[in-house]
């Protein structure tokens, strides 16, 4: 099976080397005549000598007719910034649509303007910028070709000012803010507008409808008059003071009382190879994780959002698969602290990026867990036009350990390593993806059925998209720095999917998916399966309408409590099989009362049913409060011991946007799984450019009866200090 995946993978890189799709469109950016304010208005001479970018194409709803909505862009650039001014004129006079003055907005859900730069013009890597049509700003890093990461931040500025007929974004970009290389002329650039209200979105080069904006395979090119300035000496220190209060009333404990501090450091060492250090990094200003109801027998993934972790995160963490990474960075620093951390990455030239990451977590004597050090190293090489190869090696190791002959404490592994290969394929055109990856793990007395092979292969067009994944996963295969929950299993998933295209009527888009997925044993017995028909059907005004029926089958290969409650437990060996149908209905973003809705009904374990109903509910008084409201709910009938059990998971959140460097917002997630209610409340004043004070509440209390459990106030400030 290997050899037959690796096959076609080597025709098609055959294919891969080809001339960039929309080279012939190109901006010639200049040095600017004179100094240039960021206000929103285009009143400095330095823009009248500068190219422009107009006459943009439209994407969405259909890829076939130039833009109704008209975009000029111009760009200049002096010794230390790059600037940029979008000009979005409208076609239908009226207020904007947006969603709130909050930094990374929902791109589908505001009017904007955003544009990505493509540094080192590879297709694969690069930036992200932009701002809605009230000035909440844009900004992300970018990886494989199109995926925008938008927990990436940097220090750059920009205003927007609204007219009658339109609204100009004016911006301006440190030099110090970019990964470059020194004397590259010429770098990938594209520019995104959506205008909500007449339901378009467009873009300065063409692109097909299937692929987003985003797409670094089609960009067009920036072409420098001389090669840019070196960023310079890039240093910045970021420091945090930080003072806290917190009581554990579950435990009965003291108050603790919290004074702390600590610093994150960033070396540029080129323009194109960043070094980041942590010293007691504190992440007590992260949103809370969105909670779900956990009916998996699997643990559930919930993504990175600490800053130190997050730039150049793709090298790290995109190695492997949805269920198969070798490296997780939340398995560090989430249950003991971080004593300091460094990370080397960024490119080294068109063809080289690479990765180093090296962090210590103190000890817990408490659990008998040791100071342990996690180390990454990844290297990529570029292949033909947007290919690469990558290798990755983990290290955790235990620090002066021996397990303590106190049987009531834990155990913890000496160490434990992974090195894996991974190939990523990459079409020109975008049409042709995939990856096919083999990792070995390194762990004390395994020595037998420590390794995973993965590959996928997919082809996409305006029509059709058809794919092909498949995963085996040995017995002994370890990844305890990685996401892996599941083990000793051959996974094979086809996919196809169809879509048709009226020519007039209020629907856009309309067709069906299939797929389904199987589990076997290493001796091809199926101990799973979900084959699932799926039909969509996209609106004009945006609106999405689906309907899917299922059908499962299940082998438990270990106990299993279908309420997740710690109930009496299925036992190992049971079958069992359902059918299932569902719906859901997304609205049109242009109003500003806005909603979604999906449902499930059908069979469940153990001969059951089981019905679950969910809605998203939103209203904005734009642009300075979106309140939204989040609910879930599953009934599950099932024979005795279990009964008929519900579940509510309920979610408001209130956003308060008072400007876009001042954001306040309250989020309650009452889960009746957990038996908890959680309230986050979280005060954001951006008081400079990436410097912060922060006010965080947090409680939690008991569903029933309404008692708290545990309560903590932080107040935190961060200060971005460049040289």
């Amino acid at each position: 099976m290997k050899n037959l995946l690796f096959l076609p993978f080597c025709l098609l890189s055959l294919y891969t080397i080809a001339q960039k799709k929309n080279s012939s469109y190109q901006l010639h950016i200049h040095k600017a005549s004179s100094p240039i304010q960021i206000d929103g208005e285009m009143n400095e001479s330095a823009w009248k000598n500068t190219d422009s970018a107009d006459n943009f194409f439209m994407v969405l709803p259909m890829d076939t007719s130039r833009a109704t909505v008209k975009t000029t862009i111009r760009m200049a650039y002096d010794a230390k910034k790059i600037y940029i001014i979008a000009i979005c004129y409208l076609k239908n006079p009226g207020p904007y649509m947006v969603e709130s003055l909050r930094r990374d907005f929902n791109f589908s859900k505001n009017d904007n303007f955003i544009f990505f730069i493509d540094p080192f013009d590879d297709r694969t890597n690069g930036f992200t910028f932009g701002a809605n049509a009230a000035g909440a700003q844009w900004d992300g890093s970018e990886y494989n070709g199109s995926v925008v990461d938008l927990s990436w931040d940097n220090k750059w500025v920009s205003k927007v000012k609204n007219y009658p007929d339109k609204w100009i974004f004016e911006a301006a970009i440190p030099f110090t803010s970019l990964r470059y290389k020194k004397g590259i002329t010429q770098w990938g650039i594209n520019f995104s507008r959506m205008d909500i209200k007449v339901a378009e979105k467009s873009s300065w080069t063409p692109i097909p409808r299937q692929f987003t904006t985003s797409a670094l395979a089609y960009t067009g090119t920036l072409v420098w008059d001389e090669a840019p300035p070196e960023a310079g000496g890039n240093i910045s220190v970021i420091p945090y003071l930080l003072s806290g209060l917190s009581k554990d009333y579950d435990h009965a404990t003291p108050s603790n009382y919290r004074k702390d501090f600590g610093a994150d450091a960033k070396v540029a060492l080129t323009s194109s190879l960043n070094l980041d250090m942590t010293v007691n990094p504190d992440f007590s200003q992260v949103e809370v994780d969105k909670q779900v109801t956990n009916l998996d027998r699997y643990e559930l993934f919930f993504p990175e959002k600490r800053q130190f972790f997050l730039e150049n995160a793709d090298l790290f963490a995109n190695f492997g698969y949805a269920n198969i990474r070798p490296f997780f960075s939340r398995r560090i620093g989430l249950g003991v602290p971080i004593s300091y951390g460094a990370r080397l990455s960024g490119s080294l030239d068109k063809n080289w990026r690479m990765g180093i990451m090296d962090m210590k977590t103190k000890a817990d004597p408490a659990k008998g867990l040791p100071e342990q050090n996690f180390t990454v190293v990844a290297l990529q090489r570029r292949l033909f036009s947007r290919s690469n190869i990558r290798l990755m090696f983990v290290n955790k190791q235990s620090l002066q350990y021996g397990p303590n002959k106190d049987s009531s404490q834990q155990l913890y592994s000496q160490y434990n390593r992974n090195l894996g290969l991974e190939y990523n394929l990459a079409s020109p055109n975008n049409s042709f993806s995939g990856k096919a990856m083999v990792v070995k793990s390194f762990s004390p007395g395994k020595i037998d059925g420590d390794f995973v092979h993965a590959a996928n292969l997919q082809y996409i067009n305006k029509k059709w998209i058809i794919a092909w994944q498949h995963e085996i996963v040995g017995k002994n295969y370890l990844a305890e720095v990685g996401y892996v929950p599941r083990n000793d299993y051959i996974k094979i998933n086809p996919l196809i999917s169809h879509l048709f295209f009226p020519k007039k009527g209020v629907i856009l888009s309309h067709g069906p998916v299939f797929s389904s997925t199987f589990f076997f044993t290493k001796s091809f017995i199926r101990t799973d399966n979900e084959t699932l028909i799926d039909y969509k059907i996209n609106l004009r005004s945006q609106g999405i309408i689906d309907a899917w029926i299922a059908h499962d089958y299940v082998d438990l290969l270990k106990p299993f409590d279908p309420t997740n409650t710690g109930n009496v437990m299925l036992p190992i060996g049971s079958q069992h099989s359902w059918n299932a149908w569902g719906t859901s209905y997304i609205s049109k973003p242009q109003k500003l009362f806005t909603y979604a809705f999906s449902s499930r009904f059908g069979g469940y374990y153990a001969n059951g049913n089981r019905l679950n109903l969910t809605a998203d509910v939103g209203y904005r008084f734009q642009p300075f409060v979106n309140i939204t409201l989040s609910a879930n709910y599953n009934h599950i009938d099932l024979p005795k011991p279990w009964g008929q059990t519900s579940f509510w998971l309920i979610g408001p959140r209130i956003d308060v946007t008072l400007t876009n460097t001042f954001f306040f917002t309250t989020f309650v997630q009452y889960n009746d799984q957990q038996k908890n209610v959680n309230l986050n409340t979280r005060l954001q004043w951006r008081y400079k450019p990436a410097s912060d004070f922060f006010i965080v509440y947090t409680d939690n209390y008991y569903t029933a009866p309404f008692y708290v459990r545990n309560r903590a106030l932080v107040l935190k400030i961060t200060f971005w200090w460049n040289k």
